[in-house]
Formats: C-alpha cells, structure tokens, sequence
C-alpha cells in the first residue's frame, strides 16, 4: 500500500516509523511511505531525507489527482483535517487522522457523507493509540466477560504543563483552528480510552476557565459524566499542571484498575487491586511481558489489516463521533451552565459547528490571531 503522509510537523514522524515498523511481518500487507507533502517545501524535503521517502511536495491534490496513494496520514494542523479527509475519501483513499480527528460534529458528519459515497471502500480512523495497549484490552475484555463485574466509578485525568511560549504556534489556542484547548487538543485522548472502556455516556455537567494562558480557548475544564449503564466519572483536562501525568482509574465490583503514565503506556504502568473479599480477582489480572507499549504501531497493525481485507478499521467513524460529541457536551455544559445529554446537540445547535459554540464569557484574546495559511508554517 502506497501511503501519503500529509504534514511534515512533529508528529508525522510518529506515523512514518510506524509504517516502517511493517517492515518484515508476516501479519501486516506491505505498506510505504511513498510521499509526504507540506507547505513548506524545505520541511518537506528534509522529512523525506530522514525517513527514505522518494518524493516530497506542496500539492496533496496533485498526489490523488495521479492517483499515486492508497492511504493518507493527516498530520496537519486539526483545521485541516476534515477538507483534506473529504478529498481524499472522494478519491478512494483511506484515511488515517491525527486528534483532534475534526473541529465539531458537523465535520464529523460531514466526513460520514465522504465515507459512505466513496469508491473502492475507503475507509477513515483517527489515531486514538491508547485504546491499542495490552493493559486496556485486557481490562475491556474482563469488563466484557463479567469477570470484574460491574464498573462503578471512574477517574480520568490529564494533568499536563503548556508554558506561554507554547502557544507561540499561530494556530495553537485558537477555536477555528484548534477546535479547543486542552479538551480537543490533549484530554481527548485520555477520555476517548475512558469511552472506550465505559462505552456510552449519557449526560455531562461541567466547568472550563482560562486561568493563566493567553489564548481564546480554556486552559483548564473539569466534567462529571453518567453513563449508560450508570457507572459516574470524572474529567479533568488542564494544561496548568508541573507534575504532569496521564491517569485513569476503574473501580469495578471485582477491584481497582489504574493506569499512570504521561505520553504511552507499557504493561509496567497498569496496577491492579482486589475489593476486599475479592482476593481472588487478583489472578485475573496479569502483564503480558512481549506486549509492545501503546502507541501508533499498535493500532495501525489491525488498521491496515482491515483496509487490506476491505473491513471497517477498529476505530471507526462512529467512534470518532462519540468522542467527538463527549468534548462538545463539556464545552456546551461549561458555556451554558446546563446539564447536556447524549444526542442533543445535533443541526441548529450553536455546539454543533463549533466547540466555542455561544461562547465562553471571556473575550478573545485578538492579538493572538493570526491568518490559518501562516498558521500552517
């Protein structure tokens, strides 16, 4: 499979190593990176030197208008996500996405039109690598056996630090170009493998503030969520945080389950204690010592074994979508006061375009803004 990568910034090489990781598998078609194409001619260039891609450009159009690509990796600025996604979907390719996959549910919809019309199957997923570790299988799987019982309470916490000069990047801290702050751009991640254990919410209530950084967007949001099946958590997304950490905690009938990590997870990271009286469910829970650590590999393998099989990738589109809406629910529950339940914000519904939505109440910051086409570079 020939593979465009689109975006030559930090994260891109994430993605080309991962497809280089193919490399002499068995389990796994063939996959290259064949292209990569950016804005910047000479970042483009220079990605393709370090990674031993033949060709570089400035025209993703010109590489599907040749017809010279199986499979994009969209690795731009979340702004650029869904018009790219949308091309190449018409073209018949399919599409990888980094996260934030799109800026609002109207995109996400808009991207499950391209789908749905695109020839030959194509097929679109964003990168959620957090699902794909040993540990959160492990605990899903236990979850659906009804070995741990029910799942009661959980926490999910993204606790980063983000300096002023972070926000330097044009784009960054910004609605129309970001989607959010640490909501869209760095807790989904977390609470998308929180959705991904709990399965469906149904409602949220929620605060978010811009504390301390110079942006438009918060730099701090806190949510409460009920699921479905009633199990309640709470989601904390701050990039204010000097002792930065990634947690997640299940309390289940059966026990304790934990992760603590920042930016991946290995086996080593996963804790486990039995209820009292539960001793036993200790045995349940056991590290797999070849288990690789989460991360880009470990999802593109089942990813890329599906668009060979003409299968629906493991994250689909209405996984996108669920993650998608959870971020919109907390920014409409932290502008409005209101309790936002699942399904409500659909067409008409200011959250619907835009996670910023009526509004916060604090004014935007205008000397931050900068045109998108240099917010790119």
């Amino acid at each position: 499979m020939r593979v465009t990568i689109l975006g030559a910034g930090a994260i891109a090489n994430a993605h080309a190593e991962a497809i280089a990781g193919f490399a002499g598998r068995d389990d796994v078609p063939e996959a290259r990176v064949t292209h990569v194409i950016d804005i910047d001619a000479g970042r483009a260039e220079a990605f393709a030197e370090k990674h031993g891609i033949p060709h570089h450009g400035t025209s993703f159009e010109a590489v599907l208008e040749a017809g010279e690509v199986d499979a994009v990796h969209i690795c731009t600025p979340p702004a650029f996500h869904a018009p790219a996604a949308q091309a190449a979907l018409r073209a018949g390719v399919h599409v990888v996405v980094e996260k934030p996959a799109v800026l609002s549910l109207a995109e996400v919809d808009a991207i499950g039109a391209a789908e749905a019309e695109a020839p030959g199957g194509a097929r679109f997923t964003q990168i959620v690598q957090h699902r794909f570790g040993h540990g959160a299988q492990l605990l899903r799987r236990l979850l659906d056996s009804g070995e741990l019982g029910k799942a009661y309470v959980a926490t999910c916490d993204t606790l980063w630090f983000r300096g002023p000069g972070y926000f330097e990047v044009p784009w960054r801290g910004r609605w129309d170009t970001e989607g959010g702050g640490p909501t869209m751009g760095h807790g989904i991640h977390q609470f998308d493998l929180l959705l991904a254990i709990l399965g469906r919410w149904s409602e949220v209530t929620a605060l978010a503030g811009r504390l301390a950084r110079h942006v438009d967007t918060e730099d701090v949001s806190m949510a409460l969520v009920r699921f479905d099946d009633g199990a309640m958590a709470s989601v904390t997304n701050s990039l204010l945080s000097p002792r930065e950490t990634s947690d997640l905690r299940f309390d289940t009938e059966a026990g304790t389950v934990e992760v603590s990590h920042l930016y991946g997870y290995t086996d080593d990271d996963w804790t486990f204690t039995p209820a009292p009286g539960r001793e036993d469910a200790a045995a349940l829970w056991g590290p797999d010592p070849s288990a690789p650590p989460s991360g880009h590999l470990a999802q593109l393998l089942p990813t890329y074994r599906a668009f060979a099989a003409g299968e629906a990738p493991p994250v689909t589109l209405a996984d996108v979508r669920g993650t998608i809406e959870l971020a919109a629910a907390i920014y409409k529950s932290a502008f409005t006061g209101a309790v936002v339940r699942s399904g409500e914000i659909g067409p008409g519904d200011p959250f619907y375009t835009t996670m910023r939505g009526t509004g916060p109440a604090w004014a935007p910051v205008k000397d931050t803004i900068a045109p998108v086409e240099e917010a790119t570079r």
